[in-house]
């Protein structure tokens, strides 16, 4: 099969959907497919090496969200003359924004099924940006509108489907989990990560996404205040609100213990950090299908979630994770009482690396298999 995906976020913003999008082109390519990837250029490094091809269009720092860009397609005759050269069989958008409505665009234009898979909560980005409930509303019937155009929806949750079904989109969604691969832990590499974030022997506590407000880190900053014992948190990313969490870590007095390294590239590093920590705390609310949890369960830490959050759908209160009330008080309870066991949170990680982590090469055999029952339906 010729497989095009298009996504608004990719290498080397890696958040959730670039995460998703990169995994399947490098499973598809693997797979003897061809596989293409359509997205804004962030910057013009070295893209060697990859099982598929990088076809970007000129793209800018996007308001608000400066780590992120966003492009317009249209206006870039290099990447349309690029794109025009591609006949693919399927193609696969994962945002209803500028890079979706490229997709849907040369869909239309070639033929060819799309399948959309939806993966934020966009109401709560839009409100976020602008500050106005009235325009997030307006931005949720132009996702819903789009969606309403797919030949095929997916979720990556069943409560990221709901939320599309909240939103008023009213046809069929099917849910297609994110994978996760589970990697050798190479001890030189904990000595280094350990070294370079000054941990000694203190227990630590480990966030890794967006540094940004809605990913629910007002409630770990002060639970972790509440807390006793040697104890650091590392939270590891960037976003736009790195400066208002080191001043709350600041006012709650907890920044001598609060450590704050940015994105953590190298992946050996990261997996290196994830098995090292005692649990992994992800108390948000907004995260669909959130890779980050199944993530730590690969390196053998379990996570502490909100109950009742898409990100709690794979976790098993006190038999692979843990989870707590979306209060800083109860889950500071949580964790305490958690990290006064050690030998149970130790096996606690190991039914967690047993029990979440699905391989993306199991994922990717799905989607193909999905991919060509939607070729053969819409041939009909």
């Amino acid at each position: 099969m010729r497989i095009i995906q298009f996504s608004d976020s990719f290498i080397p913003i890696m958040d959730g959907v670039g995460n998703v999008v990169y995994r399947y082109a490098v499973n598809f390519g693997k797979k003897g497919h061809e596989s293409y990837v359509v997205a804004p250029q962030t910057n013009t490094g070295y893209r060697g090496n990859y099982p598929f091809e990088m076809i970007d269009y000129v793209g800018v720092p996007l308001w608000k969200m400066n780590s992120y860009t966003v492009g317009t397609p249209k206006m870039d005759s290099h990447f349309k003359k690029r794109l025009q050269m591609i006949e693919a069989d399927i193609v696969h958008v994962h945002s209803p924004f500028m890079a979706g409505q490229a997709g849907m665009s040369y869909a239309k234009k070639r033929k060819v099924p799309v399948i959309g898979t939806f993966h934020s909560k966009y109401y709560d980005d839009f409100l976020q940006v602008t500050g106005i409930e009235l325009l997030a509303e307006a931005g949720v019937k132009i996702v819903v509108d789009f969606y309403e155009k797919c030949d095929e929806v997916w979720a990556v949750s069943e409560s990221s489907a709901q939320t599309l079904k909240d939103y008023g989109y009213e046809g069929s969604v099917r849910v297609m989990p994110n994978g996760t691969d589970t990697k050798e832990i190479l001890p030189e590499k904990v000595i280094e990560i350990k070294e370079k974030l000054g941990i000694g022997t203190e227990s630590i506590l480990l966030f890794v996404g967006q540094m940004n407000w809605k990913k629910n880190i007002e409630t770990t900053l002060r639970a972790f205040a509440m807390l006793n014992g040697d104890l650091k948190l590392v939270l590891a990313g960037r976003g736009p609100h790195e400066a208002e969490i080191k001043a709350l870590a600041e006012k709650l007095g907890i920044s001598d213990r609060v450590i704050m390294p940015g994105h953590i590239t190298d992946s050996d590093l990261l997996n290196a950090l994830y098995s090292s920590a005692q649990l992994f705390l992800f108390p948000s609310i907004y995260d669909n299908g959130p890779l980050v949890v199944r993530e730590a369960a690969a390196a053998g830490t379990p996570s502490v979630v909100v109950r009742g959050s898409s990100a709690a759908e794979c976790v098993k209160d006190g038999v692979n994770g843990l989870l707590c009330e979306n209060d800083p008080a109860n889950l500071a309870m949580v964790v305490q009482k958690a990290l006064l066991d050690e030998r149970e949170l130790e096996a606690m990680g190991k039914r967690a690396k047993m029990t979440i982590p699905i391989p993306w090469s199991s994922i990717a055999e799905d989607v193909l298999w999905e991919y060509k029952r939607v070729i053969e339906r819409t041939k009909q």
